[in-house]
């Protein structure tokens, strides 16, 4: 297995800027099916590669699907974005767009804030 060894604060943050500069809009190359969240972002290892070599447990975001969801074929799409248990796929099922984009914006603000405090207070613990 492939190991990567990005920072997940820079992965969720460079999520959140691509997300917020557009990149979930439709392709040129594919017009006809919107993007997929995550795994049409340049942070999935297997992003603009249709024979998908990389397993999905090289991915960073595998630490935020739930245990018993990380065997899908696809499980990013198994991460809760909302407090009310809505995942991607929920999304995909029930959701517009719009919806799913705003949800995994709050998501990944979320996230972000979470391990900056998590970090910070790691440091002061550190320096104590």
């Amino acid at each position: 297995m492939t190991q990567d060894n990005r920072d997940i604060l820079d992965v969720l943050k460079f999520e959140l800027s691509f997300l917020e500069d557009g990149g979930y809009g439709r392709s040129p190359r594919t017009p006809w099916r919107a993007p997929s969240i995550f795994e049409d972002s340049p942070i999935c290892p297997n992003f603009c590669d249709p024979a998908r070599p990389h397993p999905c447990e090289s991915c960073l975001l595998e630490q935020f699907v739930p245990e018993d969801r990380k065997k899908e074929s696809v499980p990013c799409r198994f991460i809760t974005l909302t407090k009310d248990g809505q995942t991607v796929e929920d999304f995909y099922r029930t959701g517009s767009q719009i919806e799913i984009e705003e949800a995994l914006a709050r998501w990944l603000r979320a996230q972000i804030e979470k391990i900056e405090k998590e970090r910070t207070a790691s440091a002061k613990a550190g320096v104590a």
